[in-house]
C-alpha cells in the first residue's frame, strides 16, 4: 500500500506542477512529500522527474508510469471507497445459506420485502440441510436451527424453536395415543437421520418435571424433514418435529399433538456468522430484519396468523 500511495502522490504533483501544491493537497508536509518521491524512483531504479526551477516533468519512464498506473490507483480508490461504504451502507452480495424446508416455508416469503427496504443489496440464497463451511464456501450468514456445535463463529439467536411429537389422526385412531412418554417405545416413530446420526433417542420432560429418555424405532426414517412430514400425514406413525414445520398441519387438524402434556427441549433459530468484528452493514440490516419478522414471538406461534402457519393450540 506505500507503494501505491506513493504513486497516487506521484500522479498529484504531475498534476499540480509542484511537490509543494501536491503536499498541501494531500495535508503531508514538503519534505515528507519529498522523500517519498525519493523513495519511490528508488524503489523503481528509475528517475521520474525532471527537476526544473518553474515546473516539474515526467521522464518517459514518468509518463508510462504516469499512463499506467493512473487507472490502478483510480481502480485502488474506488474500491477502498465502495468498502468503507459498505460498512455503513447495505450494499453488495448477501450470500446466505438455511435449511431447505426451514428457507422455503419462512425465510423465502420475507425475501422481497428485504430487498424494497435496501435496493443495493443483491442476494444469493442456498437451501441445504447440510451445515456448511462458512468462511471456506464464502457465506456472510447461516440460519439455523437447533443446539449449535462449539466454534468460533459468531451466533445470535433470533427465535425459539418450539418442538412437539405430532401424529395423524388416522394413526391414532388405529394404534390408540399413548399415554406416557415411555409408551412411544411400542408405536412406530418416523426416525430423522442428522448430522450427528439417527436420532432415536427423544427426550421429554413430564408434567412432574421428570425428563424420560425413550429409544423409539418404527418402519420409516429420512434424512429429510420434510418427507417425515409427509409420512406423518399418511398415518405412516409418530413424528418430532418444531412447530415451524408442522404448524399449519396442527392448525388445520391434518396433524394432532401427541402427549401435550410433555415438554420436548426447546432450542432456537440462529443467525451464524464467521466474524464479530466488522460485520458488513448488508449482514447487520439482514439480521435486523429477521429479528423484526421472526421475534420474539415467531410468526408460526400466532393465534392471528393465516392458515399458511397457525399454532396448534
Amino acid at each position: 500500500m506505500d507503494r501505491i500511495g506513493d504513486i497516487g502522490l506521484f500522479l498529484r504533483v504531475l498534476d499540480l506542477g509542484s511537490i509543494s501544491a501536491a503536499a498541501r493537497s494531500m495535508d503531508l508536509s514538503v519534505a515528507v512529500a519529498s522523500q517519498r518521491l525519493q523513495r519511490l524512483e528508488q524503489q523503481l531504479g528509475v528517475r521520474l522527474l525532471h527537476r526544473t526551477t518553474r515546473r516539474l516533468h515526467a521522464t518517459p519512464e514518468g509518463a508510462a508510469l504516469a499512463e499506467q498506473g493512473r487507472p490502478l490507483v483510480e481502480d485502488l480508490e474506488t474500491l477502498a471507497a465502495d468498502l468503507r461504504r459498505s460498512g455503513v451502507e447495505a450494499s453488495g452480495t448477501l450470500r446466505v445459506t438455511t435449511s431447505a424446508s426451514f428457507g422455503r416455508q419462512h425465510l423465502s416469503p420475507l425475501l422481497p420485502e428485504f430487498l424494497r427496504r435496501h435496493p443495493q443489496v443483491r442476494l444469493s440464497v442456498e437451501l441445504d440441510d447440510r451445515v456448511q463451511d462458512l468462511v471456506g464456501t464464502g457465506f456472510d450468514l447461516a440460519i439455523r436451527i437447533g443446539a449449535l456445535a462449539d466454534s468460533r463463529l459468531v451466533a445470535r439467536r433470533i427465535a425459539a424453536n418450539r418442538r412437539v411429537l405430532c401424529a395423524a389422526p388416522p394413526y391414532l385412531e388405529r394404534r390408540g395415543e399413548p399415554a406416557t412418554p415411555t409408551d412411544l417405545a411400542a408405536h412406530d416413530c418416523l426416525v430423522l437421520i442428522g448430522n450427528q446420526g439417527r436420532q432415536d433417542l427423544w427426550r421429554l420432560v413430564d408434567r412432574e418435571g421428570r425428563e424420560i429418555a425413550v429409544r423409539v424405532d418404527g418402519r420409516f426414517e429420512s434424512n429429510y424433514g420434510e418427507v417425515l412430514r409427509d409420512a406423518a400425514l399418511a398415518g405412516l406413525g409418530i413424528a418430532l418435529h418444531s412447530v415451524w414445520h408442522v404448524a399449519a398441519d396442527l392448525h388445520s387438524g391434518r396433524l394432532r399433538r401427541v402427549l401435550p402434556d410433555c415438554h420436548l427441549g426447546d432450542t432456537g433459530i440462529y443467525a451464524v456468522m464467521p466474524q464479530r468484528r466488522l460485520v458488513p452493514a448488508r449482514v447487520r440490516a439482514f439480521v435486523s430484519f429477521l429479528e423484526e419478522k421472526l421475534g420474539p414471538v415467531p410468526p408460526w406461534e400466532r393465534h392471528e396468523v393465516s392458515s399458511a402457519g397457525g399454532p396448534d393450540d
